[in-house]
């Protein structure tokens, strides 16, 4: 793995080959909404056994557990330990990883239901890092969105970094093994090997971004972006179509309303979505 790649090495221009093609026969249905007792989160995560929902619940500086169908409150941990938290995934081990943005770490916790212990952590090159994802491979990345990079940890040591971002944020894994990183100041989506060598971007007028910030992918293949000063929801057909758009800006509270959302999770055929400035979690179902 090279110590660093520039994003000018080597661009594809995908954007107006991706954004063509017929539209996908799918939707998203409102099917649940918390209340609003968070404080901006950002993004969550399922559980691997699906029982329980983790949330980065950001000026709150803690991680909020909830039951994932009714989105019901079911404790809390990492309050004095994390400082404004914006990711968290689970490795292969189920532990959970933090994006400790404040501390400028991943912190990493055993967790059993509603408890979590810290137990680790990784530094390195990253400062302030607000995405983190585990590979099959597994290394772990994280995106430091001050330091503009992305860094590559494997058992705890970083072995490498990609350089040359804007603001990065999320890093979701495909299927094939890439990752796809949310550009945030770039407006952009970058297309990273697992060796962090930029394979294209996905972005531009067909696309209309403005500071995606977190991904996650479903079952079928398709990319959700929450899409934060947008005010949406945008799908990706696997092939990087724009295929549905969800939420009508910024309004009273309401299926389709969201104020600059963060964070989206997906398991089978449930989404759920932080509507990060209504300060609450809704939950959507995929209609096929």
């Amino acid at each position: 793995m090279a110590s660093s790649t520039s994003l000018s090495a080597v661009l594809f221009g995908l954007a107006a080959v991706l954004a063509a093609g017929p539209a996908e026969a799918f939707d998203l249905e409102f099917a649940a909404a918390s209340p609003q007792i968070y404080d901006t989160p950002h993004d969550l995560v399922v559980a691997p056994d699906g029982r329980h929902l983790y949330v980065a619940d950001n000026d709150n500086d803690r991680i909020a557990v909830l039951d994932p169908k009714t989105l019901e409150l079911l404790g809390t941990f990492g309050e004095g330990e994390v400082s404004a938290p914006h990711d968290a995934a689970f490795d292969a081990e189920g532990r959970l990883l933090v994006a400790d943005t404040g501390n400028s770490r991943i912190a990493i916790y055993a967790v059993e239901g509603v408890e979590g212990r810290l137990v680790s952590e990784l530094r390195g090159a990253i400062r302030r890092p607000e995405g983190v994802a585990v590979h099959p491979n597994g290394r772990i990345y994280a995106s430091g969105a001050r330091s503009d990079n992305v860094e590559a940890f494997e058992n705890g040591t970083s072995i490498g970094e990609a350089a040359g971002f804007s603001s990065p944020h999320d890093l979701a894994v495909a299927a094939d093994g890439r990752l796809w990183l949310a550009d945030a100041g770039n407006d952009r989506l970058v297309i990273l090997s697992p060796e962090l060598e930029v394979l294209g971007t996905v972005g531009g007028e067909a696309y209309g971004f403005d500071g995606p910030r977190y991904l996650d992918f479903d079952a079928a293949g398709r990319l959700y972006v929450a899409d934060k000063y947008a005010n949406r929801i945008k799908v990706l057909a696997p092939d990087g179509r724009l295929v549905l758009t969800l939420g009508s800006g910024r309004g009273e509270l309401g299926p389709g309303v969201f104020d600059r959302p963060e964070g989206v999770a997906i398991r089978g055929a449930d989404v759920w979505i932080s509507d990060t400035y209504n300060d609450r979690i809704v939950r959507y179902r995929i209609v096929e």
